[in-house]
């Protein structure tokens, strides 16, 4: 009976702690064999908007790929890992500057994990006096971890611009942080770091060199619609056609 009483316990706190409820702010959703997405939360002028970020478990470890937007949610999140899969993260990267990739790059680095963005973001980090990685690597930087091996690309400017996109050729994920929108995005968001014009040319080098997508991860939103990386050029077109007229352009 005590037994018993331990299982449903423990269950319950597994529970919890995977952020299942609607209402959490951590929630882990399994997209396929060792990978997940996670989705957190942040107020942004009276709004709560949801951010996407990913995650991979292998034998060496758990690899991290952005930080949670929701500060509060940096050690509950090493904690559902660890729950879950009984294993550490042992790396993180960030996909870009802002805070809802870059923001926890600090806490995890404290924590002993091995923290990575390309020069064009540690260089941002630096001029804004925000805590950098402990490593900084190559645009274009092939990683094998385990039995796992992924791309870490830069197409150019788009989002923002050091944004970085992670291939996986194998599995067909591509990981495309806040470069690429969900099909739900009416517009292009914020764009005070963005480069729009650059933006389409970025995202057709992507779109040419990472064929056949199974999984795309979008930063925000819904990320299940394969259409994202489209539906992100098509908006990128009508701003920019709209820009151009409105500049006087033809």
């Amino acid at each position: 009976m005590r037994k018993l009483a331990f299982i449903i316990l423990f269950l319950t706190i597994l529970s919890n702690s995977f952020g299942q409820s609607k209402n959490s702010p951590l929630q882990i959703s399994h997209l396929t064999g060792d990978f997940y997405v996670y989705k957190t939360f942040h107020d942004y002028k009276g709004t709560l908007i949801s951010a996407n970020a990913m995650y991979f478990v292998t034998d060496k470890g758990v690899v991290l790929f952005d930080a949670p937007w929701d500060k509060t949610q940096f050690q509950p999140l090493l904690d559902s890992i660890k729950a879950k899969h009984n294993k550490n993260v042992i790396m993180c990267f960030a996909t870009h500057s802002h805070e809802d990739r870059a923001g926890g790059l600090e806490f995890y680095g404290k924590k002993g994990i091995k923290t990575y963005t390309i020069k064009l973001t540690d260089d941002i980090l630096k001029k804004n006096n925000e805590k950098r990685a402990k490593f900084v690597i190559p645009n274009d930087t092939i990683f094998t971890v385990g039995k796992y091996k992924f791309e870490v690309f830069y197409p150019g400017k788009g989002h923002a611009p050091d944004n970085i996109v992670v291939w996986f050729n194998k599995e067909k994920i591509l990981y495309g942080g806040c470069f690429i929108k969900s099909t739900e995005a009416k517009d292009l968001g914020y764009l005070g770091d963005a480069d729009v014009k650059e933006w389409e040319k970025s995202i057709k080098k992507v779109q040419s060199k990472f064929k056949s997508p199974k999984y795309i991860i979008t930063g925000h939103d819904n990320y299940k619609d394969l259409n994202s990386l489209k539906h992100t050029l098509k908006l990128v077109k009508e701003y920019n056609t709209v820009s151009g007229k409105s500049s006087g352009k033809k």
